[in-house]
């Protein structure tokens, strides 16, 4: 009986673990929307400075994400990987769902790169260093 128990719970373990560390990745990005909706024309503007692009372009990729901290991402991604926003865009449509880690691998970024660990860990927000989570990035 005591066996049982110790399976079950080691089963448990293995099944929610990498849930929980999933979570981790990228869990800079709900501070990063409510920053970015609570000052739009800041953040547009930290944006365009960030990433040398117009107004329009900053409307385009925003209207083709769901929320901010995706556009971001993507934007990212093309400055990673050298390729235009508007591929990244389109990788990002074909495979929805599929993370961000498909995505980066699609684009030619690799997953456990360490560009790509700092994006997630939100290290390099706005282009600074540093831990980006709680962060005020002005």
């Amino acid at each position: 009986m005591k066996l049982n128990k110790i399976i079950a719970l080691t089963l448990m373990i293995l099944l929610f673990a990498p849930a929980g560390l999933l979570a981790a990745d990228f869990d800079w990005m709900p501070d990063f929307n409510i920053q970015a909706q609570a000052d739009p024309a800041g953040f547009r503007a930290k944006i365009s400075a960030r990433f040398n692009i117009g107004d329009a372009q900053i409307t385009t990729v925003l209207s083709n994400f769901p929320k901010p901290a995706d556009a971001y991402v993507a934007l990212r991604l093309g400055e990673m990987s050298g390729k235009p926003i508007n591929y990244v865009t389109e990788q990002y449509k074909e495979g929805k769902g599929r993370g961000w880690g498909a995505l980066a691998k699609s684009l030619g970024i690799k997953p456990g790169s360490k560009e790509f660990h700092a994006l997630k860990r939100g290290d390099d927000l706005y282009g600074k260093k540093g831990k980006g989570k709680g962060k005020k990035n002005k």
